[in-house]
């Protein structure tokens, strides 16, 4: 395959036909990739060419590099659908043949501060519950999570139950059933200590998605912000007209 001919974005036509590969399979899970001087020859371009295309393809999450050894195909992506509001984390995962797991963090009561009072109508310093969760896929971390719920509403929290679906709880607990939610995804680079939780390294590119649930009364009654892993997460964005 020679892409020489055409000088337009060289690179991105090398990242795409290896993320072609990629998903045919032709180059699977954990196996290593040909060598720059092997994709030179393969696709008829640079190594500055070829260099940029990994290096893309490292901050997008299709392959990682192992120093002294080489770069290596990621594991499969984990899809989710942002739309979905009917099946939880476990039943999308579990629905893909892989494991889920859930595993709390931390659960303390904190006061509220001037951003958490705001959002759910309190004043600064009543108690609100603060939930860390991580979620695994196949024992690997795929997720960090921190919400908010006001205690007012939630009382007594139980660290076990929150190991499950926590919208099934509050509904089956304490009567609250998430209406709607209004959600803002980004990319952002992974702080240290979520990084560490995460098993990746500190600066890496992860999706942010920021969370407001509300009930039928458009009361605010969880807000939460969840670090997914780039390597790993891919989104589905499903829209009916």
């Amino acid at each position: 395959m020679d892409f020489s001919n055409d000088e337009s974005a060289l690179h991105l036509k090398v990242k795409d036909a290896i993320i072609s590969l990629i998903k045919a399979g032709e180059y699977k899970p954990n196996t290593q990739l040909p060598t720059e001087a092997e994709f030179c020859k393969i696709y008829g371009v640079s190594r500055t060419t070829v260099r940029t295309a990994l290096q893309q393809l490292v901050s997008e999450g299709y392959v990682y590099r192992q120093q002294g050894r080489g770069t290596f195909v990621s594991n499969n992506k984990v899809k989710q659908k942002l739309t979905s509001t009917v099946q939880t984390f476990t039943e999308q995962i579990a629905m893909q043949g892989k494991n889920p797991l859930i595993k709390v963090l931390n659960l303390q009561v904190i006061p509220a501060d001037s951003f958490l009072a705001e959002i759910f109508d309190l004043n600064e310093g009543d108690p609100i519950n603060k939930l860390e969760r991580a979620r695994y896929v196949n024992d690997e971390p795929l997720q960090y999570e921190i919400a908010f719920l006001p205690w007012k509403i939630t009382p007594g929290l139980n660290q076990e139950d929150c190991e499950k679906s926590l919208y099934h709880l509050l509904e089956r607990q304490f009567r609250l059933k998430v209406k709607r939610t209004v959600e803002y995804l980004e990319i952002a680079a992974v702080e240290q200590d979520i990084a560490e939780i995460l098993h990746i390294q500190e600066g890496s590119p992860c999706f942010s998605l920021e969370t407001y649930a509300h009930a039928s009364d458009e009361t605010v009654i969880e807000y939460s912000k969840t670090i997914f892993r780039g390597d790993m997460a891919n989104f589905v964005i499903e829209r009916n007209y």
